[in-house]
């Protein structure tokens, strides 16, 4: 069974970045086989890797709806859905990715949702990690895609309004009963240790920071991967030393 690792947060706090390095830091370190997941409708994870997804399961949905005289004869619309999604799997250098993508036609994105979790045992017992990025709000977690987890790493920069949001987020684990292990929070961008009465009554257990990174803006502006940041990185550094308690 794999090892499920999901990154929650307020939108531009970092999260998928953070989730682009633990993959970089999974495959780096040899621990076994890894599946990134963009489960974030803006679908930056691929990038953040150096990968350009073709095709996603959105688009998957989108062409079953146009023409679903596809699906073959004495095949369920779901288990063709289920075939469709392995073969859009890519294959990375050391990791796996799949990508969510955003529905282009009318309705809610409950679908997509409802196929990711339905997959999500199958995808388990294929790779020894599962690291999902997931949207700024809280839609997967709320639509209960990742009712089971083994981390919920939720980022925040130090600021009210994301200590607020990954509050939240914590809360609503519990309102959906969901299966969470632990769940830990890292504050991005923070150069010193922050004031330990402001993130007290977060429900999350507080792992580290990570500090202002110039490299990871380099990366930003370069558009370039989490692969060409270099070794002595400070956020690189920052997150190997909580690898440990984060797998």
């Amino acid at each position: 069974m794999g090892h499920t690792i999901a990154i929650a947060g307020k939108g531009g706090t970092g999260k998928t970045t953070i989730s682009a390095l633990i993959i970089r830091l999974i495959k780096e370190r040899k621990l076994g086989s890894v599946l990134g997941i963009d489960a974030d409708p803006n679908s930056n994870l691929g990038e953040a890797l150096g990968m350009k997804p073709k095709e996603t399961i959105s688009g998957i949905l989108d062409g079953i709806a146009a023409s679903p005289g596809n699906i073959p004869a004495g095949m369920t619309k779901d288990r063709f859905i289920e075939y469709q999604v392995q073969t859009i799997i890519e294959e990375g250098e050391g990791f796996d990715l799949l990508t969510m993508g955003r529905p282009e036609g009318p309705g809610c994105y409950c679908f997509v949702n409802n196929v990711l979790k339905n997959i999500m045992a199958r995808l388990l017992a294929d790779y020894k990690f599962v690291v999902i990025d997931n949207e700024a709000g809280l839609e997967h977690l709320s639509r209960k895609t990742q009712a089971s987890l083994d981390r919920l790493i939720v980022v925040s920069d130090p600021s009210a309004a994301g200590l607020r949001a990954a509050k939240r987020i914590s809360e609503l684990t519990q309102e959906l009963k969901l299966k969470v292990k632990n769940k830990f929070l890292i504050i991005n961008r923070q150069d010193k240790e922050i004031d330990k009465n402001r993130i007290k009554d977060l429900g999350l257990e507080y792992i580290g920071m990570v500090p202002e990174d110039s490299g990871i803006m380099d990366l930003s502006i370069k558009n370039d991967p989490v692969f060409k940041l270099k070794k002595n990185s400070l956020a690189l550094a920052a997150l190997t030393g909580l690898l440990d308690k984060i797998i």
